[in-house]
């Protein structure tokens, strides 16, 4: 199969690219993010029939938020979109003549990292998305792990802390709460009202408060080698590293490849996370340690990964 199409369903855009067999995108289109569901599934046909008018494909691969169910065919459940068993699949066959896969969408970014970013030459990877919340995919043996029901790899709902911080899936003490830019928001909050002369970058930057401090200003002071932004940092890595080593344990992977918008920032997160997955390695002394890697592709990887999928039949 030579052409394929990635569709990538974010909160704000959905993006339809047509992906050679390199994985190079030759062609996007990109809409706005209805608010209904049926406005997704209209929005996702529309950029697919805008990047195929001008660049015939074999195949369409769609990530989506969500649990897949394990035929690759209905999303399960996806908070975001308020999809409950959506048949994804068939509306959209049905709409644009053209085979349709579906997948979780870290798992397509984990696909298109392993196929061709910073996984390449791994066979056993897993990959962890540090954006809003905490999404993750696994590679074992050359082949995405899905599990018996398609919902496997949901490693953002690991629950870490008994009781802890109430979680958008209806539990507590989720991992993402902690590892995750929403969390790194927080931590900077909290840090920052409670020390605000430690915090004197990272609150110039905003609107002088702790509550108008957003992710990006977290980033920049942090650059800039404010405490507090930096002491923000440290936490969610220490929290990231943490979960690997216990990944580690699961699945004894050659990689982790660390992905989301957070990865953005290189060393400044990925060097933390490092010493604290090597601090919380059990029998770290004595093993083996799996390399941790900042992912390559960036926002591409979803897109790539599910257009890959979709060759991939």
């Amino acid at each position: 199969m030579g052409l394929t199409i990635g569709v990538d369903i974010g909160g704000t855009k959905i993006a339809a690219g047509v992906v050679d067999e390199e994985g190079s995108i030759i062609r996007t289109s990109t809409v706005a993010t209805p608010e209904t569901p049926e406005g997704v599934v209209d929005a996702i046909c529309a950029a697919v029939q805008e990047v195929t008018a001008a660049t015939p494909a074999e195949a369409v691969g769609i990530g989506a938020a969500g649990y897949v169910d394990d035929k690759r065919a209905t999303v399960l459940f996806a908070p975001n979109v308020n999809w409950r068993h959506e048949a994804l699949k068939d509306k959209v066959e049905q709409r644009i003549g053209l085979p349709v896969v579906v997948e979780n969408d870290a798992n397509a970014a984990a696909w298109g990292e392993y196929r061709f970013g910073a996984g390449q030459g791994h066979d056993d990877v897993v990959c962890i998305t540090l954006g809003t919340g905490l999404g993750g995919g696994v590679i074992i043996g050359g082949r995405l792990h899905r599990g018996r029901f398609g919902v496997a790899a949901e490693f953002g709902h690991i629950r870490v802390v008994p009781d802890g911080l109430l979680c958008g899936c209806g539990s507590q003490g989720c991992w993402e709460q902690y590892a995750s830019g929403r969390a790194l928001v927080r931590y900077a909050h909290q840090r920052a009202a409670a020390t605000p002369e430690s915090a004197e970058i990272l609150l110039a930057l905003g609107d002088g408060t702790p509550d108008g401090v957003q992710g990006r200003h977290v980033s920049e002071a942090a650059r800039q080698g404010d405490p507090v932004a930096v002491d923000s940092f440290r936490e969610l890595a220490r929290w990231a590293g943490a979960g690997l080593a216990d990944l580690a344990s699961l699945f004894d992977p050659s990689a982790f490849i660390v992905g989301g918008g957070v990865s953005d920032e290189g060393d400044l997160v990925l060097d933390p996370i490092r010493k604290s997955f090597r601090r919380w390695l059990v029998g770290s002394q004595w093993r083996p340690h799996a390399q941790v890697l900042a992912a390559r592709l960036g926002g591409r990887a979803g897109l790539v990964g599910a257009a890959d999928l979709a060759r991939q039949g």
